[in-house]
Protein backbone atom coordinates (compact mmCIF):
# COMPACT_ATOMS: atom_id res chain seq x y z
CA UNK A 1 0.00 0.00 0.00
CA UNK A 2 2.80 3.15 0.93
CA UNK A 3 2.22 6.02 0.67
CA UNK A 4 0.06 5.76 -2.18
CA UNK A 5 -2.67 4.57 0.59
CA UNK A 6 -3.23 8.42 1.55
CA UNK A 7 -4.73 9.48 -1.69
CA UNK A 8 -7.27 6.94 -1.44
CA UNK A 9 -10.61 7.63 0.46
CA UNK A 10 -9.93 5.34 3.44
CA UNK A 11 -11.63 6.24 6.72
CA UNK A 12 -8.75 7.41 9.53
CA UNK A 13 -8.90 5.70 12.46
CA UNK A 14 -9.32 8.46 14.08
CA UNK A 15 -9.99 12.06 12.87
CA UNK A 16 -7.39 14.96 13.72
CA UNK A 17 -4.26 12.48 13.28
CA UNK A 18 -2.92 12.91 10.03
CA UNK A 19 -3.10 14.94 6.81
CA UNK A 20 -2.44 14.09 3.26
CA UNK A 21 1.26 15.76 1.69
CA UNK A 22 0.27 18.88 -0.18
CA UNK A 23 1.15 17.19 -3.55
CA UNK A 24 0.79 13.35 -4.46
CA UNK A 25 4.78 13.50 -4.08
CA UNK A 26 5.01 15.22 -0.65
CA UNK A 27 4.39 12.91 2.65
CA UNK A 28 1.73 12.97 4.69
CA UNK A 29 2.05 15.26 7.91
CA UNK A 30 1.15 14.03 11.58
CA UNK A 31 -1.00 17.17 13.75
CA UNK A 32 0.16 18.38 17.24
CA UNK A 33 0.04 20.68 19.16
CA UNK A 34 2.61 23.32 21.14
CA UNK A 35 1.29 24.77 23.86
CA UNK A 36 1.96 28.72 23.91
CA UNK A 37 3.65 29.13 27.60
CA UNK A 38 5.61 26.47 28.13
CA UNK A 39 6.60 25.21 24.56
CA UNK A 40 5.22 21.21 25.19
CA UNK A 41 4.13 18.99 22.34
CA UNK A 42 1.84 16.89 22.26
CA UNK A 43 0.68 14.22 19.63
CA UNK A 44 -2.50 13.18 19.69
CA UNK A 45 -3.62 17.08 20.06
CA UNK A 46 -4.90 18.28 23.16
CA UNK A 47 -6.94 21.28 24.17
CA UNK A 48 -5.34 21.48 27.50
CA UNK A 49 -1.72 21.42 28.64
CA UNK A 50 -0.79 18.22 30.59
CA UNK A 51 2.39 20.31 31.69
CA UNK A 52 1.54 23.57 32.90
CA UNK A 53 -2.80 23.14 32.17
CA UNK A 54 -2.41 26.10 29.93
CA UNK A 55 -5.31 26.23 27.51
CA UNK A 56 -3.36 28.22 24.97
CA UNK A 57 -2.69 25.29 22.26
CA UNK A 58 -1.67 25.89 18.96
CA UNK A 59 -2.02 23.33 16.64
CA UNK A 60 1.30 22.06 14.26
CA UNK A 61 2.34 20.23 11.61
CA UNK A 62 4.97 17.77 12.59
CA UNK A 63 8.34 16.04 10.22
CA UNK A 64 7.45 13.34 8.60
CA UNK A 65 10.74 11.95 9.16
CA UNK A 66 12.46 10.83 12.77
CA UNK A 67 14.31 7.64 14.52
CA UNK A 68 13.24 4.46 15.91
CA UNK A 69 13.17 4.67 19.64
CA UNK A 70 11.90 1.42 20.42
CA UNK A 71 9.85 -1.36 18.69
CA UNK A 72 8.33 -4.78 19.61
CA UNK A 73 7.45 -7.56 17.83
CA UNK A 74 3.95 -9.10 18.39
CA UNK A 75 3.59 -12.96 17.54
CA UNK A 76 -0.06 -13.53 18.70
CA UNK A 77 -3.34 -11.46 17.50
CA UNK A 78 -4.09 -9.21 20.59
CA UNK A 79 -7.36 -9.70 22.97
CA UNK A 80 -8.46 -6.50 21.91
CA UNK A 81 -10.16 -4.82 18.76
CA UNK A 82 -7.45 -5.31 16.52
CA UNK A 83 -8.15 -6.43 13.24
CA UNK A 84 -4.59 -5.92 11.33
CA UNK A 85 -1.91 -8.66 10.23
CA UNK A 86 0.04 -10.75 13.00
CA UNK A 87 2.76 -10.71 13.23
CA UNK A 88 3.10 -6.95 13.50
CA UNK A 89 5.85 -4.46 14.63
CA UNK A 90 4.75 -1.17 16.87
CA UNK A 91 6.80 1.05 18.78
CA UNK A 92 7.99 4.80 19.85
CA UNK A 93 9.49 7.26 16.78
CA UNK A 94 10.99 10.39 17.83
CA UNK A 95 10.56 13.01 15.89
CA UNK A 96 13.11 15.99 15.57
CA UNK A 97 10.94 18.36 17.51
CA UNK A 98 11.61 16.08 20.42
CA UNK A 99 7.82 14.69 20.21
CA UNK A 100 7.36 10.70 20.61
CA UNK A 101 5.36 8.47 18.21
CA UNK A 102 3.61 5.38 19.45
CA UNK A 103 3.38 3.87 15.80
CA UNK A 104 3.07 0.71 14.00
CA UNK A 105 6.26 -0.10 11.62
CA UNK A 106 5.51 -0.86 7.85
CA UNK A 107 7.60 -1.21 4.59
CA UNK A 108 10.58 -3.56 5.83
CA UNK A 109 11.17 -7.25 7.29
CA UNK A 110 10.85 -7.65 11.07
CA UNK A 111 14.28 -8.49 11.78
CA UNK A 112 15.62 -5.34 9.75
CA UNK A 113 14.20 -2.98 12.24
CA UNK A 114 16.91 -1.32 14.79
CA UNK A 115 17.11 1.27 17.50
CA UNK A 116 18.03 4.77 15.84
CA UNK A 117 16.90 3.38 12.55
CA UNK A 118 15.89 6.73 10.15
CA UNK A 119 11.74 5.99 9.48
CA UNK A 120 8.97 7.92 7.32
CA UNK A 121 5.66 8.40 8.01
CA UNK A 122 3.24 6.60 5.62
CA UNK A 123 -0.47 6.44 6.01
CA UNK A 124 -2.01 2.52 5.12
CA UNK A 125 -4.58 0.36 5.37
CA UNK A 126 -4.62 -0.97 9.21
CA UNK A 127 -7.60 -3.08 8.11
CA UNK A 128 -11.52 -3.35 6.78
CA UNK A 129 -14.01 -2.47 9.09
CA UNK A 130 -17.36 -4.65 9.09
CA UNK A 131 -19.22 -2.83 6.00
CA UNK A 132 -15.64 -3.19 3.59
CA UNK A 133 -14.55 0.06 3.76
CA UNK A 134 -10.76 0.42 4.37
CA UNK A 135 -9.65 2.37 7.90
CA UNK A 136 -6.30 4.13 7.28
CA UNK A 137 -3.53 4.72 9.72
CA UNK A 138 -0.07 6.38 10.11
CA UNK A 139 2.56 4.14 10.26
CA UNK A 140 6.39 4.67 9.50
CA UNK A 141 8.61 2.43 7.52
CA UNK A 142 12.45 2.96 6.86
CA UNK A 143 13.68 5.83 4.53
CA UNK A 144 14.34 4.41 1.38
CA UNK A 145 15.37 6.19 -1.54
CA UNK A 146 13.69 6.11 -4.83
CA UNK A 147 15.18 3.64 -6.41
CA UNK A 148 14.16 1.01 -4.10
CA UNK A 149 11.16 2.42 -2.16
CA UNK A 150 9.35 -0.94 -1.37
CA UNK A 151 5.15 0.37 -1.26
CA UNK A 152 4.39 -3.52 -0.02
CA UNK A 153 4.08 -2.67 3.62
CA UNK A 154 3.78 -6.58 4.22
CA UNK A 155 5.44 -7.81 7.48
CA UNK A 156 7.39 -11.57 7.36
CA UNK A 157 7.86 -13.03 10.46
Amino acid sequence: MGTSSIQKKGIPVKEGLFIPGKDPDSPPRLLACRCSECGEIFFPRRSICQNCQAESLEPMELSSRGKIFSFTVVMQRPPSNYRGPVPFAFGWVELPEGVRIETLYTGCQLEDLRIGMDVELVVETLHHDDDGREIVCHKFQPVQDDNSRNNGGAFSP
